[in-house]
């Protein structure tokens, strides 16, 4: 079984998180939506909160599942018995920096090979950081993510 890994901070999960997921359901058997904690960033929205969204996002497809960890991602890759990172690539700059970690990965678990999907066209310029800017000053997301963001919590 072709088990993958989309391992991301999801925070916001945006619709082209969700494009390069559905791709990749035409390669993987299998693919685990995981939730890594980043020690380097503050959540915008709790994990729990994203994990119960992305779920129901997902609630059609059974090969599609969420999961939160924490830790390196290539051991959590092991743990999960995926065998593949999946990731999405928006740019050049995305390039250079998911190349690194795909090389530091591929150290931590020699078995454990990253995939890549060029982001489509239309959703390139969505990033998490920009829907959070946007949904914090009160502006609608509406377009950039496949649920309905919370209430803005003061």
């Amino acid at each position: 079984m072709r088990i993958a890994l989309f391992p991301g901070s999801f925070d916001p999960f945006t619709n082209g998180h969700l494009d390069v997921v559905l791709r990749g359901t035409a390669l993987f058997d299998r693919i685990i939506v995981a939730i890594g904690n980043n020690s380097s960033k503050t959540r915008y929205l709790p994990v729990e909160q994203m994990t119960g969204i992305i779920e129901e996002v997902f609630r059609d497809e059974p090969r599609v599942s969420v999961q939160s960890y924490k830790g390196l991602t290539a051991d959590f890759a092991r743990e999960t018995g995926a065998r593949f990172l999946l990731r999405g690539l928006r740019n050049t700059t995305d390039f250079e920096y998911e190349n690194t970690i795909a090389q530091a990965n591929r150290h931590v678990n020699p078995e454990l090979e990253t995939v890549f999907l060029i982001t489509s066209p239309p959703l390139a310029a969505i990033s998490s950081t920009i829907i959070r800017e946007i949904h914090r000053f009160g502006g609608n997301v509406d377009d950039f993510v496949p649920f309905k963001m919370p209430p803005i919590n003061y």
